[in-house]
């Protein structure tokens, strides 16, 4: 089995895991996101567009044909008023061409292979939002829990120092510094709420609805064994790197094509014709023709226009090739970020988790000693904030991690409905493909791509 295939596969374990059925898990918020996304019922549409491009080139090989029917009044002066009435009919067939109407058919494909890869890069950024709002309400949430439950504590505290001022054990300054310490806290419980609201908007906008209770996230997708590694998986598979080696396979047909431009081309063509008019007498007549007949022409001058026309094609061929190293470039920068974001996330859970541990004995010891009057207030609330802190730090460093690990499989252009596995039908790119790629007009083609239209409009 692949590295590819088994980070699909581990990736796809761990979003499919059994989870409670009034919480929301990632898996579900990644369906919501690809179901509801308009941004990739936007690109469906530029994809549908480029598959006609492909009807649209083939159609030149194909005979064209046209009618045209006139009627004109005439009244000269001292003349009676004529009437004159003609219906014709012709077609036209390119015969050879020197292959440039193949090659504009064989570029509309390629450009048709690169936008389905654009499809795929936009379902990847989907998806990655919707994680990302995931994650943000989830840790928004656990802020929001953390604050309120400081609150409580502080609260308690506070309370505790009224009693022994009350007592007189105890300074009013000592029961100030609760106050203060508790109105801070208060003020950053309301600041994590408004941010709980915020993620909560961003995941409207990732989903197409609001967040209710969310599960705990999956286990983390399994890495490949090294960043090259996961660098090699993402230049075999990325879209955007898929996208641009399309492009530039499309800009060398397009080169190809503009040099064929200078070739001749021979067509054939037909008519018939019926002409009703008056005749030297005064009466009407009318007057059938035919004709047919083949014509060879080529363009020997036009201005430089042929001559621009290569080099220009030669030029965007230059420009795909270059933002095909480009992207390559930025692909594996987007992993190495991702790699080193988790190894970061990693170190900072390590020694975050240190100190708590170190803060929760500090604080409890602090508690105890002013208990019997050798800490100070100050002292206490000191230590309740550093473990505040630390607990806050905990869960930033967690959903951090967890981001990182699917910023990662997008990078490797892996975090992909199919690759994930999430159990549902996806778009059939092909589908509206091979209902136009021969330039149907009407006929049983033509309701093959109504029900193929139909079937789009119903959703997936």
């Amino acid at each position: 089995m692949s590295a590819l295939r088994r980070l699909a596969l581990a990736a796809a374990a761990g979003l499919s895991l059994a989870l409670p059925v009034q919480a929301e898990s990632l898996a579900d918020t990644l369906v919501a996101a690809y179901r509801h996304s308009a941004l990739i019922e936007q690109n469906r549409a530029v994809l549908r567009a480029a598959d006609e491009d492909v009807a649209i080139a083939l159609s030149r090989l194909r005979p064209v044909v046209n009618w045209a029917a006139s009627h004109t009044v005439q009244r000269p002066e001292g003349s009676p008023t004529l009437r004159n009435s003609s219906v014709s009919l012709t077609a036209s067939l390119t015969l050879y061409d020197f292959g440039r109407s193949q090659l504009e058919i064989d570029g509309a494909k390629e450009l048709v292979l690169a936008t389905r890869q654009a499809l795929v890069s936009i379902e990847q950024d989907v998806l990655l939002n919707a994680t990302q709002a995931f994650f943000n309400v989830r840790e928004a949430t656990q802020q929001v829990s953390l604050q309120q439950n400081s609150v409580d504590v502080l609260g308690r505290e506070r309370q505790a120092a009224q009693d022994r001022f009350d007592v007189g054990e105890i300074t009013v300054t000592d029961v100030a510094l609760a106050d203060a310490q508790l109105a801070a806290t208060q003020a950053s419980l309301a600041a994590a709420q408004g941010q709980l609201e915020i993620a909560r908007e961003a995941f409207v906008l990732a989903t197409g609805r609001r967040p209710g209770a969310l599960a705990a996230p999956p286990p983390l997708p399994q890495l490949p064994p090294s960043a090259d590694e996961a660098r090699a998986i993402a230049q075999r598979n990325h879209p955007a790197i898929l996208q641009s080696q399309r492009q530039a396979a499309a800009a060398e047909i397009r080169v190809a094509a503009a040099a064929a431009e200078r070739s001749p081309n021979l067509t054939a063509n037909a008519g018939v014709g019926v002409t009703r008019s008056p005749n030297t007498l005064g009466d009407y007549s009318t007057r059938n023709s035919s004709q047919i007949g083949i014509e060879l022409n080529q363009t020997l001058y036009s201005g430089g226009r042929l001559s621009a026309t290569h080099r220009s094609a030669m030029a965007q061929r230059d420009q795909a090739r270059s933002g095909l190293l480009q992207t390559s470039r930025q692909v594996a920068l987007a992993v190495g970020e991702a790699w080193a974001n988790i190894d970061v996330a990693r170190a900072q859970i390590r020694a975050i988790d240190q100190q708590i541990s170190a803060a929760q004995q500090a604080y409890d010891g602090v508690r105890e000693e002013a208990q019997l009057g050798a800490r100070t207030t100050l002292d206490v609330l000191d230590a309740e904030q550093s473990l505040l802190e630390a607990r806050a730090n905990r869960i930033t460093a967690e959903s951090n991690l967890q981001l990182a690990h699917y910023q990662l499989l997008a990078a490797m252009g892996l975090l992909t409905v199919e690759n994930l596995n999430l159990g549902i039908p996806t778009y059939d790119p092909t589908q509206y493909y091979n209902a136009v790629r021969n330039a149907p007009s009407t006929s049983q083609q033509g309701e093959s791509l109504d029900r193929v239209l139909r079937a789009i409009g119903r959703g997936n």
